[in-house]
C-alpha cells in the first residue's frame, strides 16, 4: 500500500511539473503572439496612412486642375462681355 501511495504521489509530482512547464510556455507563446499582432497593426497604420497621403495628394491635383479649368472659363466669358 506505501508502494502504491509513493507512486501516486510521484504521479501527481511528475504531471504539476509538466503542466507549469506548458503554463509558462502557454505565456510565453502568449507574449510571443501579442507581439505579433503590435507590429502587424502598426504595419496596416502604416499602410492606412500612405493611402491617405496619396488620396490627398491626388485629390489635391484634381481640386487644383478643376479650379483652374474654371477660372479660365471665367476669365474667358468675361472677355466676351466686355
Amino acid at each position: 500500500m506505501k508502494l502504491a501511495t509513493k507512486i501516486f504521489a510521484l504521479a501527481l509530482m511528475i504531471g504539476a511539473a509538466g503542466f507549469a512547464q506548458t503554463a509558462g510556455q502557454d505565456m510565453k507563446q502568449a507574449g510571443k503572439d501579442v507581439k505579433k499582432a503590435g507590429k502587424a497593426t502598426g504595419d496596416a497604420a502604416k499602410d492606412v496612412g500612405k493611402a491617405t497621403e496619396k488620396t490627398a495628394k491626388t485629390t489635391a491635383k484634381k481640386t487644383k486642375k478643376t479650379t483652374h479649368k474654371a477660372a479660365v472659363k471665367v476669365e474667358e466669358k468675361t472677355r466676351d462681355k466686355q
